[in-house]
């Protein structure tokens, strides 16, 4: 049951993301390069703290750190910048389900082994995507934005990777923290960022940073080791439903049966090639 509760809790963190980014920057509170300044400054300061509780100090590959930063960088400039325009549930939905088909695009790319059924999966939720995105409907999601976060999943995507192989994950996530808030200061400067800057704004970044953002990925950090590969991916599906839900609820914004349908044809391509093993592919 902790367990359980632990990953309920995680869940909720990456959704409140993005509750907390639309709240802020959809709502007029912070411009969006100045609300992914403060967000990657409060999760770098958060996760130092965690590592020095630990006893240990931020470190890591100097190549695998500079990667791992751009790659943050890439993902919170796309998530800021989309979130002038999209929905908090619809962003969510666009971020993961481009997490999700392109981290099985490169497994195709480095050659493991896939099923038939899972080619499937990932066409079914690029369709689904493609249909909650088409022009037209109650849904209102302007292609620039759609871009901007289909650009800030594909960072993500990379980030999870990257990740994937460090020996201290927490400490590793303060060094690409720290350095994604440095890499990032161009794009604050090429979207003029700091314009908008008001103090709930701020205080909205700071949590999104510190809380659901530093906390967040550490307690996912050690809920990790406890739950299999497959599990782990299928338990953030639930995240675009809990974006989706908390933005009807706290925002107000308007679930049309177009969003529903799209969101269930994404979420089941994703299951099916998550749970759909390689060995389906050999007909015995």
């Amino acid at each position: 049951m902790r367990l359980i509760f632990l990953t309920i809790l995680v869940m909720i963190a990456f959704a409140a993301n993005s509750i907390l980014g639309r709240w802020a920057i959809g709502g007029g509170h912070m411009d969006a390069t100045g609300f992914g300044v403060v967000r990657l400054a409060s999760g770098a300061a958060m996760l130092a703290f965690l590592c020095v509780l630990q006893g240990g100090r931020p470190t890591e590959g100097r190549r695998r750190s500079l990667a791992g930063g751009a790659a943050l960088t890439l993902y919170i400039v796309g998530f800021s910048v989309a979130y002038v325009a999209l929905d908090a549930g619809l962003g969510a939905l666009v971020l993961f389900g481009v997490v999700q088909v392109s981290m099985f695009g490169w497994g195709i790319v480095c050659r493991h082994p896939v099923a038939p059924l899972q080619i499937a999966g990932a066409a079914a939720a690029l369709l689904g995507l493609g249909y909650v995105v088409w022009p037209g409907g109650q849904v209102e999601a302007p292609l620039w934005a759609v871009f901007c976060m289909g650009a800030g999943g594909l960072g993500w995507g990379i980030y999870s990777l990257i990740g994937r192989g460090a020996q201290a994950p927490v400490a590793a996530s303060a060094v690409n923290f720290a350095l994604a808030t440095v890499m990032i200061l161009p794009a604050v400067w090429w979207f003029g960022g700091g314009n908008v800057i008001q103090p709930f704004g701020v205080v909205l970044a700071m949590v999104s940073g510190a809380l659901t953002s530093g906390l967040g990925y550490a307690l996912w950090y050690r809920v990790l080791p406890q739950i299999s590969g497959p599990v782990a991916a299928t338990v953030q599906l639930s995240v675009p439903v809990i974006a989706i839900l908390a933005g009807a609820l706290l925002l107000g914004e308007a679930i049309g049966g177009r969003l529903i349908f799209g969101s269930a044809i994404v979420l089941g391509g994703i299951a099916l090639v998550i749970f759909c093993p390689p060995q389906a592919s050999s007909g015995s």
